[in-house]
C-alpha cells in the first residue's frame, strides 16, 4: 500500500489511492463456530452490518465529516479540508475489508481462538450507534473512532509471529489520532489494549510462539 504523509496545520495528511486498487477483497461473511450456547455478545458478527452502518453514513452525505475535519483544521482551506474528509472516508470504507482479511488469515493460520474475539470486539463497538462519537447524530463523523478502534487492534495484532494484514497501518492510523485528538486516542487505545488481554487470556503469552488454536 502506498502512503505519502505530511504534517500541516497539526493534521497528517495522507493519500491512500492504492488502499482499494491493491486490497485483496474477499467475502465479508467469515465463517465462524457459534453453539446455542452463545450470548449474543459472543456471537461472532457478519461484517455486513459494519458495511450497512457506513452505507448508512454515506447516504446522509459527507457534511457532517468535513464539518468535523474543519472544527480540528481551523486554519485549513476549503480544499484542505475537503482532501482530508475524502481520506478519511477512504480509510473508513477499507474497515470491511481489513476485518474480513485479518478473519481470514487468522483462520488459514491456526490463530482464530485469539483473534476472532478481538475482531468481535471491534466490530461491535463500531455497530454501537452511542459510543465516543455517535454515528446516529454525526454520520461519518462519528465511525471516525470505530475506525480508529479498528486500525489499532489490529496494530496490536501485527505484533504476532506473522502480520496478518500486510498493509502498513502506522499512517491510516496517526492521521485519524490527529482528526480525533490526543485525549479520544488514548481513550480508544485503552480500549484496544484491554481488549486484547480480555481476548487473549491465558493465550496471550504463547502469541509470539505458537498457533493458539492449534
Amino acid at each position: 500500500m502506498a502512503a505519502v504523509g505530511k504534517i500541516e496545520n497539526g493534521i497528517l495528511e495522507v493519500r491512500l489511492s492504492a488502499w482499494t486498487a491493491t486490497a485483496t477483497f474477499v467475502p465479508l461473511d467469515i465463517p465462524a463456530t457459534t453453539n446455542s450456547n452463545m450470548t449474543p455478545e459472543e456471537r461472532p458478527v457478519n461484517l455486513d452490518e459494519v458495511q450497512a452502518v457506513i452505507d448508512s453514513a454515506k447516504a446522509r452525505g459527507t457534511g457532517p465529516l468535513e464539518k468535523y475535519v474543519r472544527d480540528r483544521m481551523p486554519e485549513a482551506s476549503e480544499q484542505e479540508v475537503q482532501d482530508a474528509a475524502e481520506v478519511a472516508l477512504e480509510i473508513i470504507e477499507t474497515v470491511p475489508i481489513l476485518l474480513a482479511t485479518a478473519a481470514k488469515e487468522a483462520e488459514e493460520r491456526h490463530l482464530t481462538r485469539v483473534v476472532q474475539p478481538l475482531l468481535d470486539r471491534a466490530v461491535r463497538y463500531f455497530l454501537h450507534p452511542v459510543d465516543i462519537i455517535p454515528e446516529m447524530t454525526l454520520g461519518l463523523a462519528g465511525l471516525l473512532d470505530d475506525t480508529y478502534l479498528v486500525l489499532r487492534i489490529l496494530q496490536v495484532l501485527e505484533q504476532g509471529p506473522q502480520p496478518l494484514v500486510k498493509w502498513d497501518l502506522d499512517h491510516p492510523t496517526t492521521f485519524m489520532r490527529k482528526l480525533l485528538g490526543e485525549q479520544i486516542g488514548q481513550q480508544l487505545d485503552a480500549m484496544s489494549a484491554m481488549a486484547f488481554e480480555e481476548a487473549a487470556g491465558d493465550a496471550g503469552p504463547f502469541w509470539y510462539t505458537e498457533p493458539l488454536d492449534a
